[in-house]
């Protein structure tokens, strides 16, 4: 039966939110320009989008692109609880707990020691050079440095604090997810929400909350539950028959457009802010089903190297960062992204030799 999400699908919306968060890394260090709503709520972020929304100038594509550009990441984390589902629970898996996350942690490794590495030589010999610890090094490598006090402070490049994440989410995953109750999922789905919930909305409570699996638990749940409902279509998890109906074009174009218009109202709300990821992910499923073949093709290949991308990214941040405080920001940004794509490749074909853990 026809997949709800085919593999294809999943390597375009890879593709789409690497090129979300590369844009989004590079514009939001750019002083002048909006800046997001990721780890706190605050208000005065909002007034500056909606100055910009309301009076547009020619930066208005570097102000979206600050503001929302973050929200490639719950994309990212919902493909992981998708293809975690997809992986571990079609079929017979008799890994234990210990060589699954051996094998994850060795995943995410091959790609942060390559990165890390490159990006602390640039640091070094470039100005604004980080005052690295070598106890903030070793938490990084080992991937607990978002459960330390201050993380924003402490990890540099801020980007790799999705290892951290990841590997957290891994765990949980398989100590309380893996072929449980879907309805334990959205239990924990629940509980995490209320844990931010009551925080405030500027808090250091929250900021910590988010930089850990609490703050992304709400799009790697959906992953887990959007899976099995796919898998029930042939008799799946629960032993319901699920008829997939292809929907229209006219369908997924206003579920494109409703998905656009209530990400950007539900971001004046700190209580719908919680749930914009949900339908972030449901924009960029429309999006990709949208598509024509060919601009498929393209968001596909960016997807197969978007965990190069990922690494690479912040080195060439680092380089070309000043072309946009001194010259102009157009320039700077098309030399990011150049170089991001050039040295995405490069860095690939570095990981793609490092010998691939075996489960």
């Amino acid at each position: 039966m026809k997949e709800m999400l085919t593999r294809t699908e999943c390597e375009a919306m890879r593709g789409i939110a690497i090129i979300a968060i590369v844009l989004h890394n590079y514009c939001h260090f750019i002083g002048r320009i909006v800046k997001e709503n990721e780890y706190q709520y605050l208000g005065f972020n909002n007034d500056r989008l909606w100055q910009v929304l309301t009076n547009p100038d020619e930066l208005l594509p570097v102000h979206l692109f600050s503001y929302f550009g973050h929200y490639g990441v719950p994309v990212f984390l919902f493909l992981s609880g998708f293809g975690l589902v997809r992986k571990y629970e079609r079929f017979p898996y008799s890994a234990g707990t210990g060589a699954f996350l051996r094998y994850h942690y060795l995943k995410l490794f091959r790609m942060l020691i390559v990165g890390f590495s490159l990006f602390v030589c640039v640091d070094m010999v470039t100005p604004g050079r980080f005052p690295f610890h070598w106890d903030n090094v070793l938490a990084q490598l080992f991937m607990y440095i978002n459960v330390l006090p201050e993380p924003d402070k402490i990890i540099w490049p801020g980007i790799y604090w999705f290892f951290g994440l990841m590997m957290e989410l891994y765990i949980v995953y398989r100590l309380l997810l893996y072929r449980r109750s879907s309805w334990l999922v959205v239990a924990l789905i629940v509980a995490c929400w209320l844990l931010q919930v009551f925080c405030a909305p500027d808090g250091e409570t929250l900021n910590r909350l988010r930089y850990n699996f609490i703050g992304g638990a709400l799009p790697f749940g959906v992953g887990i539950l959007f899976a099995r409902v796919s898998a029930e279509q042939s008799g799946g998890l629960l032993g319901v028959k699920w008829e997939f109906v292809p929907s229209k074009v006219l369908v997924w174009l206003l579920l494109l457009l409703l998905s656009v218009v209530l990400t950007v109202a539900m971001s004046y709300h700190f209580h719908t802010w919680f749930w914009i990821p949900v339908v972030v992910i449901l924009g960029t499923i429309a999006l990709v089903k949208l598509m024509p073949e060919y601009v498929q093709k393209l968001f596909v290949w960016f997807g197969g190297i978007s965990a190069a991308m990922f690494v690479a990214h912040p080195i060439a941040r680092k380089l070309f960062i000043t072309v946009a405080w001194k010259q102009d920001i157009y320039d700077g940004l098309m030399l990011y992204v150049v170089v991001t794509i050039a040295l995405s490749w490069a860095i690939k074909q570095i990981i793609d030799r490092i010998p691939s853990p075996k489960l």
